[in-house]
Order: structure tokens, then C-alpha cells, then sequence
């Protein structure tokens, strides 16, 4: 299945343990990079997502981030270190004494000290398992993403081979009409100079011509190629890599019958067939 490595998916969910929100973006690269942002209390989570990741994705830049928000009002309860306060308080009062003069030493700066105050202990076990939840429908929706923007593109690459195979038989097509043209040329020339050619003469130049503009083996080959892509179309594996070396092979192709062309025809449609191949090439960078 043809997949794409631009897309985007993004999943909420609300539970006790308040608020998760996870995003993944997209785009094309030549291996998979991950790239993972997360709040301190979702940090053990890393791991397992990161591999959640490497399971289900061949390749691609890809930026996940989850994001979460506490229930409103949840902490209500403040556990203050009774003995740091106290030793604070005598602290002050040493202080002051050396200073012969008071500190102003207030309730609210014993609070604000360091440790003074301590969050009650939290159990963050559920809301690691609702990230990683979470992250799995993430996922699973980000991939069908690919999938649908790969179907498209895998429409858009059908397309360009249907005028490639057409290009193919015009030109093949044109190989008779080039060959009887290049004879009448001669002829004519031979007529303008008032020389005879010597019998069988000609058509020996004819045939060391049409030897070294024969483009029957390109053409062959471009066929070839066409098949060998509606093969990998149909594979149930990343295939982005195998499709960016058949581009090359296709390129190949057409530069040879632009450079073998002998008549108009046939250099317009080398041009168009690389006009063709390069707008497949830009489609497949973002085939995984």
C-alpha cells in the first residue's frame, strides 16, 4: 500500500487525571526521524511511545507532541515541613539578633523557602496509560492519513505512466515514417548535387543510420519500467526507495532518446516524457 510520510493527526481526551491532547506531523525524509515533546509529568512515557513509533512507521520526519492540563482544583492539600519551618524561624531570630534589628521575616517568605512546601504524591500510573492510549489512536489516525494522501498519489503516478506508455507507442509508431523521410532527404539531396548514388549504395547508408538512431531498446525498456512500477505499486511494504531508483531509470531512458532523436517528433516527446518523469520524481520524495 502506497503510503505518503506528509500527514497530520491529532487526538484528545478528558478523564480524570484532566486533560491529554497528542499531535503528529509529517513530512518526507530519507530515513525515520522522531522528534517527541513532553511535559515532565508524562516523561516515562517516552520509551514506549518512541517504539510504539519505530512499529508502525518505515519513514519520515515525524513530530509528536502530547501536551497535558491538570483538573481544575485539583490540588487542594499543602504539605508544609513543619521542622524546616522552625528551623527557619529560629534561623531569623539568630539573625536578628546579630543585626540588632528585626528581619521582616513574614509568613508568606517562610512559604516561598525551598522544600518548605511539598506536593502531596501523585499517582501519574493512569494518566500514563491514557497517554499511551491516547498516542495509539494517534497513530492508528495519522497512518491513515498517509494511506489516504498515498492513494492519491499513487492516482497521480498512474496517470503520468498512462502518457508515458502513450508517449512510447507514438514514437514507436514513428520509426517507419522517420526511416522513409531520411531516404526521401537523401534522395533529394543526391538531386540537388546531380549525383547518382551507386546501387545498394543508399540503403547501406540508410541501414549504418538507422542502426545508430535505433531507439528499439529504450523503448523496450520504458515498457519494462512501466510495468515494473505498477508492480511496486501493488507491494504491502514502503516501497518510496525502490520507486526514487526506477525515476532514475526512467530519466535514463528518455536522455537516451532525446540524444539518439532524429526528427522533431521524437525530441518533443523525449522532452515530454521527462516533463512526465520529473513530476512523478516530486511525488515519490514523499512516498514512504
Amino acid at each position: 500500500m502506497v503510503q505518503s510520510m506528509t500527514a497530520f493527526a491529532r487526538r484528545e481526551s478528558l478523564g480524570d487525571w484532566g486533560t491529554l491532547a497528542c499531535e503528529l506531523r509529517g513530512v518526507n525524509h530519507r530515513y525515520l526521524d522522531m522528534s517527541l515533546r513532553l511535559p515532565e509529568d508524562l516523561r516515562a512515557v517516552e520509551g514506549p511511545l518512541r517504539e510504539r513509533l519505530q512499529g508502525k512507521l518505515g519513514r519520515g520526519k515525524v513530530d509528536c507532541g502530547l501536551r497535558y492540563t491538570p483538573p481544575a482544583g485539583g490540588a487542594t492539600a499543602l504539605n508544609i515541613d513543619h521542622a524546616l519551618v522552625q528551623g527557619l524561624l529560629e534561623a531569623c531570630e539568630q539573625v536578628e539578633g546579630l543585626m540588632g534589628a528585626s528581619t521582616q521575616f513574614n509568613a508568606l517568605d517562610v512559604l516561598r523557602w525551598p522544600g518548605v512546601v511539598r506536593e502531596p504524591a501523585r499517582d501519574l500510573g493512569p494518566l500514563h496509560a491514557a497517554a499511551l492510549r491516547l498516542a495509539d489512536e494517534a497513530v492508528e489516525e495519522f497512518i491513515q492519513a498517509r494511506r489516504g494522501e498515498g492513494e492519491r498519489m499513487a492516482a497521480l503516478l498512474r496517470q503520468r505512466a498512462e502518457a508515458i506508455g502513450a508517449l512510447v507507442v507514438r514514437v514507436r509508431g514513428r520509426r517507419k515514417d522517420m526511416m522513409a523521410a531520411l531516404r526521401d532527404k537523401y534522395r533529394a539531396r543526391l538531386s540537388e548535387l546531380g549525383v547518382e548514388a551507386e546501387p545498394g549504395r543508399l540503403e547501406q547508408e540508410l541501414a549504418m543510420v538507422a542502426q545508430r538512431l535505433d531507439v528499439d531498446e529504450e523503448l523496450d525498456r520504458l515498457d519494462s519500467h512501466l510495468t515494473e512500477l505498477e508492480s511496486v505499486l501493488a507491494r504491502k511494504e514502503p516501497i518510496g526507495r525502490r520507486l526514487d531508483f526506477l525515476m532514475q531509470e526512467f530519466n535514463r531512458e528518455a536522455n537516451t532518446l532525446g540524444s539518439k532523436s532524429a526528427d522533431i517528433e521524437t525530441t518533443q516527446a523525449a522532452v515530454e516524457l521527462k516533463v512526465l518523469i520529473e513530476q512523478m520524481r516530486e511525488q515519490v520524495q514523499n512516498i514512504e
